[in-house]
């Protein structure tokens, strides 16, 4: 556990259960949701919970589905979801919401109720050693074992969670001590000695950074989650336009930087553009901001930007150079050192102009074709999206086809914007995950349409949580491109495996009947015409709804990069 001093307590008042405690301590932290579902371990924090007025709990369907709508509220808030389940197997059923949260570096704290602890390590029913299943999998995590510990780890695990690199943090609950009586109070101020997440950038880092940029040729800015998670944008977008050098993103960089900005090349990696991954491959200097350089970014790393000089800025020093050799590895806050930069380059501009030109003049855009008349290409679906939205819809996707071609061709204008799991590759999560998100955005006065597109194998995942939906009247329109397929599994059979189909198709329930029987709206679309109509009526309409459009069922994601093979191989179509 971490060593901790200053501790600060609110005013304590009268004695109060543990589980009265916990609310009191999630209210200190400025808690308004909880994303769960009860169960006999955490009854008591229900109970607690029933005499609260200032904190709303969606029930959802599935413990796994509470936690990605937790990671939801918090990708678009930018303030740490939080999710209540029970023990045994609620938390296990949690683990991979909070493994997806923690490749993504989403900032969660994870309440799990736990047996008694006298009851710990005797096959009690419903026990799992939860804390020590996801140690590898939290960022930190803690059992409570005393009801006076309950509001220092409070505090400690919201200050962990949301300082340095985001991540989840879990706290086991136990049963006794929720039912435990104290006058104990909520901390208003921890520190944790030996705990500097985000240590300053010094001057001549900046310097030097900004004076290769300067001399560089064929510069590129490489922006990563990082970017999005430190509220570096703006920032991001005024150094570009101020030393005129273009930018790549990663996947979970989208909306980092406008994907209309002339100096926007695309998406970077396995299914990058040809220009992203043409200037990359080119660059004489990477400056890759908030980047983990995973191997779907990298590709085959003794060949991933060879000639470059490279820069890697992260909040996490364990990143720097980890998966790809770089030659200046800076740990600090991605803001302030963009700032430095603009500031320097708005002084003393570097001579790039002619490489942004011909980096801008690349081809950028990806396949898009068009279907016989009378079918309907999924990339069709997600440009109509796009234009009946002008952009400004919050997107949150599952994994697979629809996810790339999302990225390809959903035309995102700002942060936070777009919720796909990156690093773990969730199928199951767009739903739930845009659950969280339609009630984070309410939280934080947005009012952007919120899509959910999804695949036919993704959706079955999760779909049970459209009462979710229905229940809390949150207008989500989702949207499954239906190719019978599970789709990028396919694409890879077809073209390394000799079209060796293996367990790939799918069937599908009736998605119109489905929704009916959820008291919702359901379209189907089998062309361009009609998937126009149907967007258009399911963006009037209140509530969720649920369009199916039936595409063209083996359509490719291109370009790709075969794995083990350079950027500079691409199959583009």
């Amino acid at each position: 556990m971490p060593n901790h001093t200053a501790n600060h307590p609110v005013q304590a008042s009268k004695t109060v259960t543990g589980a009265e405690l916990l609310i009191r301590c999630l209210r200190e932290e400025g808690v308004d949701t909880l994303f769960g579902y009860p169960g006999g371990a955490v009854i008591p924090i229900y109970d607690a919970l029933y005499d609260c007025p200032d904190i709303r709990h969606i029930l959802t369907r599935h413990e796994q589905a509470a936690v990605h709508a937790a990671d939801g509220y918090a990708r678009i808030t930018g303030r740490p979801g939080v999710a209540l389940v029970t023990s045994g197997p609620g938390a296990t059923n949690a683990v991979t919401g909070i493994a997806n949260a923690f490749m993504d570096s989403v900032p969660l704290v994870v309440l799990t109720g736990q047996v008694s602890t006298d009851l710990i390590g005797r096959d009690s029913f419903q026990e799992v050693n939860i804390f020590g299943m996801t140690m590898d999998v939290t960022k930190h995590n803690y059992v409570v074992m005393e009801v006076e510990q309950l509001p220092r780890i409070l505090k400690e695990a919201f200050h962990i969670a949301t300082s340095g690199r985001p991540g989840p943090v879990l706290v086991d609950l136990p049963k006794n001590i929720m039912n435990a009586k104290t006058e104990q109070a909520p901390l208003r101020h921890v520190t944790l000695r030996g705990y500097e997440p985000v240590p300053p950038v010094s001057r001549e880092t900046i310097s030097l950074i900004a004076d290769r940029l300067a001399s560089a040729e064929r510069p590129v800015i490489l922006a990563g989650g990082g970017v999005v998670s430190s509220g570096a944008s703006e920032a991001l977008r005024q150094l570009a336009e101020h030393a005129d050098i273009p930018v790549v993103s990663t996947l979970m960089g989208i909306g980092a930087f406008p994907s209309g900005h002339p100096l926007y090349l695309g998406m970077v990696g396995m299914h990058g553009t040809y220009a992203a991954n043409r200037a990359v491959h080119q660059a004489d200097l990477l400056l890759a901001l908030g980047v983990r350089f995973n191997d779907r970014l990298s590709g085959k790393i003794q060949a991933f930007s060879p000639n470059s000089w490279k820069v890697q800025v992260d909040i996490d020093d364990a990143e720097l150079g980890k998966n790809i050799p770089v030659h200046l590895g800076v740990h600090g806050n991605l803001s302030e050192l963009l700032e430095g930069l603009t500031a320097l380059a708005a002084s003393s501009p570097g001579g790039v102009r002619s490489w942004a030109a011909e980096a801008a003049g690349w081809q950028r855009s990806v396949p898009h074709f068009t279907a016989k008349p009378g079918t309907l290409n999924p990339q069709e679906v997600i440009s109509l999206l796009n234009k009946l939205t002008d952009g400004e819809a919050i997107v949150a996707t599952d994994v697979g086809q629809h996810q790339i071609w999302t990225a390809h061709h959903y035309k995102f204008k700002r942060a936070r914007s777009f919720l796909t799991s990156g690093g773990l590759g969730t199928m199951g999560f767009g739903l739930p995950a845009a659950i969280g998100a339609a009630i984070g955005a309410e939280a934080a006065g947005r009012h952007e349409p919120v899509l959910c597109v999804t695949g036919d194998g993704s959706f079955q995942m999760n779909l049970q949580e459209l009462m979710t939906a229905v229940d809390y009247g949150l207008p989500i329109k989702i949207a499954i491109l239906n190719n019978g397929y599970l789709g990028m599994v396919r694409q890879w059979q077809q073209l390394f495996h000799q079209r060796r189909y293996s367990s790939v198709q799918i069937t599908s329930p009736d998605y119109v009947a489905f929704a009916a029987a959820y008291g919702v709206t359901g379209l189907r679309a089998s062309s361009l015409s009609e998937a126009e109509a149907i967007i258009r009526q399911g963006l009037d309409l209140p509530g969720p709804v649920l369009m199916e459009f039936r595409v063209v069922e083996e359509q490719n994601v291109y370009p790709i990069v075969p794995p083990g093979e350079s950027h500079d191989r691409m199959i583009l179509e």
